[in-house]
C-alpha cells in the first residue's frame, strides 16, 4: 500500500483516483473545487485535503491530472503547490495533457528537490479512465517510470516509456494528431452513406471489420449518426491539445496542415456551441 495525493478530479481524475483507491492505497485528494472533493470522499472514501501541499505532505507518490499548463504550474510550483511539501524520493505522475516545455521544466524541479518525475499522458477516453483501461505513455528517467508502473497497472492496460523527460507529451500530441485525421475521415463518410440514403446499421456491418475500421468507427458510428456527442474528450479541449502540437511542431520543424484545418473545423463547431460536446461532433458542420 502506497501513500498517494491525487490531484484533479474531472472526468479522467476521478475515476483514476478510484482505482488507486481500490487497489488498496491510501489516497488523498484536492480538486480545485473543494465541494467535488468531499463530494468524492463521501461515495468513494479517502480523505480530501483543502491545498496541494497539503495532500502532498508526506506521500510516497503525488498524481495530477488537471487542466492545462497553467493548472499543472499552479497546483505543482505555485503557491500552496505540491512540489512544496513532497519529500525527497517522492514519485511525482502527472497525467495532464500539457506542452512537453512544463513536462521538461517539472523535471528539471524534480529532479533538484530529489523527486521522481513522469509526464505521463494517457489515451483511452472517459470509458478506459472507467474501465481501468487505459494506454499510458511516459518519459522520465528509467527508475522513475519503474517506479510509477506498479501504481499506474491499477487503471492501465498498457504502458509504454516513450523516452525522456517531456516525450511522453510529444507521444500524446502524436496521438491526437492522428486521431482528428481519422475522426474526420469518419464525419465525412458517415455523411456521405447517409446522403447515399445508405442503411447506417448495414452499412457499419460491412466495413467495421475491414480495411476500415478504427476505434473511432466502433466507439462513435452509432452515436455520430444518431446527433449524440457525450462521450469522449470534449472538442474544447481536443483544441487545446491540436495547440500543443502546432506549437511543438514550430520547434522542431514538423508540417501540420491537416491537423490545423481541422484545428479550424473544430472551431467551427465551437461556433456552433459544441465546445464541450466529443470530438465526433465534427459531423455536425457537414450537412446531411
Amino acid at each position: 500500500m502506497a501513500k498517494i495525493a491525487f490531484i484533479g478530479l474531472g472526468v479522467m481524475g476521478s475515476p483514476i483516483a478510484r482505482h488507486l483507491l481500490n487497489a488498496g492505497h491510501d489516497v488523498t485528494v484536492y480538486n480545485r473545487t473543494h465541494a467535488k472533493a468531499e463530494l468524492w470522499v463521501s461515495e468513494h472514501g479517502g480523505r480530501s485535503a483543502e491545498t496541494p501541499a497539503a495532500a502532498a505532505e508526506g506521500a510516497d507518490a503525488v498524481v495530477t491530472c488537471v487542466g492545462a499548463d497553467v493548472d499543472l504550474e499552479a497546483v505543482t510550483l505555485r503557491g500552496e503547490g505540491c512540489f512544496k511539501t513532497m519529500r525527497k524520493g517522492a514519485l511525482f505522475i502527472d497525467h495532464t495533457t500539457v506542452s512537453a516545455k512544463i513536462a521538461r521544466q517539472l523535471a528539471i524541479e524534480g529532479r533538484d528537490r530529489g523527486f521522481l518525475v513522469v509526464d505521463a499522458p494517457v489515451t483511452g477516453g472517459q470509458s478506459g479512465a472507467e474501465q481501468g483501461t487505459l494506454t499510458i505513455m511516459c518519459g522520465g528517467r528509467e527508475k522513475a517510470v519503474a517506479e510509477a508502473t506498479p501504481l499506474m497497472q491499477a487503471y492501465a492496460h498498457k504502458i509504454v516509456h516513450v523516452g525522456p523527460s517531456g516525450a511522453g507529451q510529444t507521444t500524446k500530441m502524436v496521438n491526437q494528431i492522428a486521431f482528428v485525421g481519422i475522426i474526420q475521415s469518419l464525419a465525412e463518410a458517415l455523411r456521405f452513406a447517409q446522403a447515399a440514403d445508405l442503411d447506417i446499421d448495414q452499412v457499419y456491418e460491412a466495413i467495421s471489420s475491414g480495411a476500415a475500421q478504427s476505434w473511432q468507427m466502433t466507439h462513435y458510428w452509432h452515436s455520430m449518426a444518431e446527433d449524440r456527442f457525450n462521450f469522449g474528450l470534449a472538442v474544447d479541449w481536443m483544441r487545446k491539445d491540436l495547440g500543443l502540437a502546432i506549437e511543438e511542431a514550430r520547434d522542431n520543424g514538423a508540417t501540420l496542415p491537416m491537423a490545423a484545418m481541422i484545428d479550424q473545423f473544430f472551431a467551427d463547431v465551437q461556433h456552433l456551441g459544441g465546445g464541450r460536446q466529443d470530438t465526433s461532433a465534427l459531423v455536425r458542420r457537414l450537412p446531411k
